[in-house]
């Protein structure tokens, strides 16, 4: 049994850590940092993780899902106190923390996983084995959703490090990243911030690879009614979709079978089998394309974001 706390109790940890957390029975919950003291059943709720560290439960793991601006600290405390660690989405504020939380995690001997839930959408691992026996020509990345519906009250996602329409857009380039068969570059970009915040709200990026194959993302976090996370790739053998985030998955127009989405708990199962193995799993590709489209991003001021 691992023995898991959880930093950072907002709207993921409830939607998907804790009940993933429940569903796998290698793992046990047995104490959490928040500075909103939620209610969680009798298990016990401290201001920060320091305190959870010093008068909490022994721990032999702990999930942080706090906004990434606040990452770094957190991580270096449970690494430091040499608990295996669990990032959520985005890893860290920079791709440069990132390397050196790898480095704390291998002089203490703990592991380090950086979790990417959308790499675990049902149609995922099939979308990557039909792509690497085919030549990529195009793809496309078509990810819009409504912020206000996802991230309601979420201050810090507009602030500087909370990446705005990024925050989602990452998920998609995440996806991008396992499945391509070729490493990817950020050629170009376009941004869209409003004047009264610091991070885009809708974009576009532009991608190749090596071999030229033309990549797009077009982004927007103000889509209201039905939700789009659809990434389509053109090949010398036919047209693969993903949609639904990578939950759903058609080749040549035809639905494929892909079996249950279960994002969370497959982080979760990944976390164990790397705990057992002590190996860690860092992957910062996804953080490093927002960081090259926010360096070569033409920005263009817009009207202000009012929730």
């Amino acid at each position: 049994m691992i023995r898991i706390g959880l930093v950072g109790v907002g709207k993921i940890a409830h939607d998907q850590h804790i009940p993933a957390i429940a569903g796998d029975p290698r793992f046990d919950l047995v104490a959490a940092a928040s500075r909103s003291k939620p209610d969680l059943g009798g298990i016990p709720v401290f201001h920060d993780i320091e305190t959870m560290l010093k008068d909490g439960p022994d721990l032999d793991a702990i999930a942080l899902c706090t906004p990434p601006q606040a990452r770094r600290e957190t991580a270096l405390a449970a690494l430091r106190a040499s608990k295996h660690v669990f990032l959520e989405k985005p890893p860290g504020a920079t791709v440069s923390e990132v390397a050196e939380l790898a480095t704390v995690a291998r002089e203490h001997g703990v592991v380090l996983f950086t979790s990417w839930h959308s790499r675990f959408a049902a149609g995922v691992s099939r979308a990557k084995a039909w792509l690497g026996s085919r030549k990529v020509r195009k793809l496309s990345i078509e990810w819009r959703e409504d912020v206000r519906r996802w991230h309601p009250g979420q201050t810090w996602i507009w602030q500087a490090g909370g990446m705005g329409v990024f925050d989602p857009a990452i998920n998609a380039l995440s996806i991008l990243t396992e499945i391509m068969p070729a490493e990817v570059f950020v050629t170009d970009a376009w941004l869209q911030v409003p004047e009264n915040v610091q991070s885009p709200i809708a974009g576009r990026v532009e991608m190749t690879t090596v071999a030229g194959a033309e990549i797009t993302a077009d982004l927007d976090f103000l889509q209201t009614g039905p939700q789009t996370w659809d990434i389509t790739a053109w090949t010398d053998d036919g047209v693969l979709k993903l949609s639904l985030g990578g939950a759903g998955l058609e080749i040549d127009g035809v639905a494929v079978e892909v079996g249950e989405n279960r994002e969370y708990l497959g982080l979760y199962d990944r976390f164990a089998g790397l705990i057992e193995r002590s190996e860690s799993e860092v992957d910062v590709r996804p953080l490093a394309l927002v960081a090259d489209t926010f360096l070569v991003g033409t920005r263009e001021s817009v009207e202000p974001f009012i929730e």
